[in-house]
């Protein structure tokens, strides 16, 4: 199973994220989940501490391992297109709740055509988690789609976009859908979160197409007492367990 969860910040993308993982981890599966968003906190939504989460070193950030591996440094503008990183994940993750978690990072340049080592490297470790056959992987990504190319994305088993009930939301999820399509992503779903009533779902179910829609996750303050108190919604909101874990049980149908 790989997944790639993406949105507009703040719609709850970490929310779904994390409490998939710590659900397929809780079955006894291996699971990798990697943080893509630059706005990282998808290691608090599992269970670390804040002090934890400021402890860890993005990829990208590792100066000396990313010239290690792609053999750029400041005498040499030549480096490796295609590094060594399989050993990436299991050297350099965190593990917490049973899951996996590898904390990317981003890459502070301007403009959208970077192709510098930190960039490489981080393409690379994505494209090599999509090939770990018997493993859950799920990454949360921020709403665009730079960090992956055609071949990584082409072998997700499907991208979900997370949205609220609101029609710039919906165009977030026709953009990721129509990107998605031209790196062939074959499958593009949704959940819809913090939805309050039945006027809200149905505007979801009008805006979206049934075979899209996975499911909802209605307006719970129990995820955000856990928010404000930097803990994982997996410990907070039996409720919203209970919807992720219905969205679950279509993954997994998909996955037979």
């Amino acid at each position: 199973m790989k997944l790639a969860i993406t949105g507009k910040g703040g719609v709850g993308k970490t929310t779904l994220s994390s409490t998939l993982a710590r659900l397929y981890a809780d079955e006894g599966r291996t699971v990798l989940a990697a943080d893509v968003d630059p706005d990282a906190n998808l290691g608090l939504a599992l269970g670390l501490s804040q002090e934890e989460v400021d402890s860890i070193i993005p990829i990208s950030k590792m100066r000396t391992l990313v010239e290690e591996r792609t053999g750029a440094s400041a005498a040499n503008q030549f480096y490796k297109l295609n590094p060594y990183v399989a050993d990436i994940p299991e050297k350099y993750a965190r593990e917490i709740n049973g899951v996996k978690l590898l904390v990317m990072g981003t890459v502070d340049v301007g403009g959208s055509g970077c192709v510098c080592p930190e960039h490489v490297m981080l393409k690379s470790i994505l494209a090599s988690l999509t090939y770990r056959k018997n493993d859950v992987v799920i990454m949360d990504m921020e709403a665009g789609l730079e960090h992956l190319g055609r071949g990584t994305a082409a072998n997700m088993d499907q991208f979900i976009v997370v949205i609220e009930p609101g029609a710039r939301s919906v165009q977030t999820y026709r953009n990721v859908k129509r990107l998605a399509c031209d790196l062939g992503v074959k499958r593009v779903r949704v959940v819809a979160n913090k939805v309050r009533d039945d006027k809200d779902e149905a505007f979801i179910r009008s805006a979206i197409p049934a075979g899209d829609l996975l499911g909802c996750i209605h307006y719970n303050p129990e995820i955000m007492d856990a928010d404000r108190q930097g803990k994982s919604p997996y410990d907070f909101s039996p409720t919203a367990i209970e919807e992720i874990r219905r969205i679950k049980e279509i993954l997994d149908r998909d996955e037979l």
